[in-house]
């Protein structure tokens, strides 16, 4: 058997490829694998236990590579398996670890810590990168962005209908090229047809020089010392050059010691509406752990998500964030 390394809670180490789909089957746990629009190929689906009860539309929103390696939930973000299993099917973690131990076969150790695997390929962009198309900048427009302006200060690039890199479709996207030392080093983009199953995709990992997980999206020129932390590249192209973003609600330990370098005051924005909660507990979390590292972190408050105001709106708010020093 192939293995592969995923980390329980506790710290402890499990080596395994746990077969997911018969463990649902088994217990009668509602999946799905296609065809739904939080279901990305590659992995299975299901209601996810630790946020459902915090909305009124529970969705798939929890999804498992089909080896069971990584648990991810498009709302609160990664779990560990073990808690997952144990959530999911009302038991204990002692009992949920011997249930996995069953439907894999393993052995256990407590390793350093797993380092992600960025430069194993060369970065490069994926096929058929263009200026932006008119179909495009007919996105941004709808949106209440100036694509021209998009295109000039953001150095935005469009994919045309077929554009691959390692074999993931990048089609009709709009492409965001992510600086770090004033070196592009990852990208991500944005579906601009509405109509594909993941809105926004990365760049593959092994081609990332660094993961984008491990920094944050600003303009290469921003150098103030006060930031407004949000969540995607729409909301920074919102509020300008004084934005930056985590890639998602979710941040890491390496983020944070980054803003904590980077700024010595921080506004989070994050999206905030009857969906967001989870959004909302992320922001208390990352405040919390910015004051920890004494910056003057505070929470700003809008409805709906950043992307969403209108320019004058956003420009009245980095004024008054900005101004007060």
């Amino acid at each position: 058997m192939e293995q592969a390394g995923v980390r329980f809670s506790g710290g402890v180490q499990i080596i395994y490829l746990m077969d997911i789909i018969r463990l649902y089957q088994d217990f009668s746990i509602k999946y799905q694998t296609e065809g739904h629009k939080h279901c990305r190929p590659g992995w299975v689906n299901v209601e996810c236990p630790f946020c459902t009860t915090a909305y009124t539309n529970p969705g798939l929103h929890l999804g498992a590579t089909l080896d069971g390696k990584i648990f991810s939930c498009w709302r609160c973000g990664i779990h560990y398996p073990d808690q997952v299993i144990a959530k999911l099917l009302k038991i204990s973690l002692f009992d949920a670890r011997k249930l996995i131990i069953d439907y894999a076969g393993v052995s256990f150790y407590t390793p350093k810590d797993k380092v992600l695997k960025t430069g194993e390929k060369q970065f490069t962009y994926p096929s058929n990168i263009l200026e932006l198309l008119p179909h495009h900048k007919k996105y941004l427009e709808k949106r209440g962005f100036d694509p021209d302006l998009l295109e000039k200060e953001w150095g935005l690039l469009s994919t045309g209908p077929i554009s691959i890199l390692d074999k993931i479709d990048y089609g009709h996207r709009i492409l965001a090229p992510i600086y770090w030392s004033n070196k592009v080093v990852t990208f991500q983009t944005r579906d601009v047809t509405n109509l594909h199953p993941v809105k926004y995709l990365a760049c593959p990992t092994p081609r990332e020089i660094l993961h984008h997980k491990h920094i944050f999206y600003r303009h290469p020129q921003s150098r103030g010392t006060t930031g407004i932390c949000v969540e995607g590249i729409t909301d920074v192209w919102r509020f300008g050059r004084d934005a930056f973003a985590t890639f998602g609600c979710e941040f890491t330990r390496q983020q944070v010691r980054l803003i904590a370098q980077t700024y010595k005051r921080v506004g989070v924005c994050f999206d905030n509406g009857k969906t967001e909660q989870q959004a909302q507990e992320n922001a208390k979390r990352l405040i919390s752990n910015l004051r920890f590292r004494k910056i003057d972190a505070f929470y700003v408050d809008i409805n709906g998500d950043p992307a969403g105001l209108s320019q004058e709106e956003a420009n009245y708010i980095v004024k008054q964030i900005i101004c007060k020093l």
